[in-house]
């Protein structure tokens, strides 16, 4: 019995990879699909909509109206990263080739992809669990499914979240990233 207590004590007091709660959006160096580490301060000053994404589900044609959306803001300091994540049933293809030329073939998708990670539970990367439980006027926790999207402003701030069904051209996603770029 003193075994397992012993074993169950340091398996509980292993370290984990948890965010710094003083850890800001672009303190994080994220892996793009590429291969290569991107730092996300490359994007500082610049309006960001992070999405979770998935190839095989219901909501990846929104990746048509995430690349007009790029499209339309990038030259006035606008960026969509990209997160692939298999978290909602297993959605998503296993490597990060197969996301890529799903990516472009498809969808033509321009704007930044990053490596496949997890977006909820307890393999969730830090960067996301920054990104639910930062204060925001609409909503905290967990992420419900693929497509959610974070808009975050030129400082790193997390000004509006918006679930699934909120489509990437629709006038409320639309107009607040309107009013982030005139400020």
């Amino acid at each position: 019995m003193f075994h397992l207590l012993l074993i169950f004590t340091l398996l509980m007091s292993a370290p984990t990879e948890q965010m710094n709660t003083n850890d800001q959006i672009f303190d994080f160096t994220m892996k793009a699909l590429e291969g290569d580490d991107v730092a996300l301060s490359a994007y500082q000053d610049k309006v960001v909509l992070i999405v979770n994404t998935a190839s095989k589900c219901g909501f990846t044609g929104q990746y048509s109206e995430l690349q007009e959306l790029y499209e339309t803001y990038a030259d006035k300091g606008f960026v969509i990263l990209g997160f692939p994540s298999a978290d909602f049933g297993g959605q998503e293809f296993d490597t990060d080739e197969d996301i890529a030329a799903f990516c472009e073939r498809n969808y033509g998708v321009s704007f930044p992809m990053f490596s496949r990670i997890s977006v909820k539970g307890s393999e969730q990367h830090p960067l996301f669990q920054k990104l639910t439980t930062a204060d925001n006027p609409d909503f905290t926790g967990d992420i419900n499914w693929n497509f959610e999207k974070f808009l975050v402003d030129q400082n790193g701030n997390l000004i509006r979240r918006f679930r699934s069904r909120t489509t990437p051209l629709s006038t409320e996603l639309t107009s607040s990233i309107e009013a982030l770029l005139t400020n």
